[in-house]
This record gives C-alpha cells, sequence and structure tokens, in this order.
C-alpha cells in the first residue's frame, strides 16, 4: 500500500515538474494535452407553475409578486421563462371578469410580460355556473383548460417547477 502512495505522490511532482519547466508557448496551446477544456456556459429555460385556488386577495398579489419577481431576475440574466398561473377553485375568482380584486393588474402585467399567462380550470367554471345559474365570465386574459389540476400535473410532467405561493 505505501509503495502505491509513493508512485502516485512521484506521478503527480512529475506532471507538476513537467509543467513549470514546458515553455510559455506551450502552456497556452489551446490544443495541448495539458489544458482543459472550458466549460461553455449554456442559458437555460426556466419554466414556472405558480397555482392560486383560494379567493383571497392577498394570495392572488403574493403570486402576482412571485410571477414578475421571477420574470424580472431571469430576464436580466438574459434567461428565458414561461410562467404560468393555473386558477381553480375558489382562486378562479382571480380570472373572474365580475370578481377578480387584481384583474386591472393582470391586464398590466399581461401587456409588459408576455411570459406569464394566466389558465382558468373549465370544471371549476362549470360548477360555478350551475351554483350560479348565470355565465362565468373570464377577463381577456385568462385562457381556459378543461382541468386547473390536470395542467398542473402535465406541467409538472414535462419538468416545470411548481410552487403554491
Amino acid at each position: 500500500m505505501m509503495k502505491a502512495e509513493h508512485m502516485m505522490r512521484a506521478a503527480t511532482v512529475g506532471v507538476v515538474a513537467l509543467l513549470l519547466a514546458a515553455p510559455p508557448a506551450a502552456t497556452q496551446s489551446t490544443h495541448s494535452a495539458l489544458t482543459l477544456p472550458v466549460p461553455s456556459v449554456a442559458k437555460k429555460d426556466h419554466r414556472l407553475i405558480l397555482q392560486v385556488n383560494v379567493n383571497d386577495a392577498a394570495m392572488m398579489n403574493l403570486a402576482l409578486n412571485n410571477a414578475t419577481n421571477v420574470e424580472h431576475y431571469y430576464k436580466s440574466l438574459g434567461e428565458k421563462v414561461e410562467i404560468e398561473i393555473v386558477t381553480y377553485g375558489p382562486g378562479l375568482n382571480m380570472l373572474r371578469d365580475d370578481t377578480s380584486p387584481v384583474k386591472e393588474r393582470i391586464k398590466a402585467i399581461a401587456e409588459k410580460m408576455p411570459a406569464i399567462s394566466f389558465k382558468a380550470c373549465g370544471n371549476t367554471r362549470e360548477n360555478m355556473r350551475k351554483v350560479e345559474e348565470k355565465e362565468i365570465p373570464l377577463i381577456p386574459q385568462a385562457t381556459l383548460v378543461k382541468s386547473g389540476m390536470v395542467r398542473i400535473m402535465e406541467l409538472q410532467e414535462q419538468g416545470w417547477s411548481y410552487v403554491r405561493p
């Protein structure tokens, strides 16, 4: 065992000696066997799901704050980001034209930040329609999906990050 350690130390000392003794041109060559490649820094695409399932203006604003903060962060790095705010259950009120406490803020965000989109659960909308006995109007920025929960599951299966503010 000691012999193997001494051989390893000798080999390391030998490599260091070769590096120190090599002429400057050899150590600067990009094709030299002693030069390690510099890894490229690839910009990554980021994808985030934010869930809103409560009829609470503070929670809705928190989700909007999270979305805009994430969008600003990655934009400042020059990296792409996609953000979906998915609403279902009582959270659908966020995207209802007749009840949303944040619809003006959503309109402003949608105009400035196309990376942020808003999804409304079709199942919830249909259940609200039955209970309220009227059509449930959505804000223009909302896109209807069949099921908010299924939308979240499918996006997670595609590798999206999931946050519940």
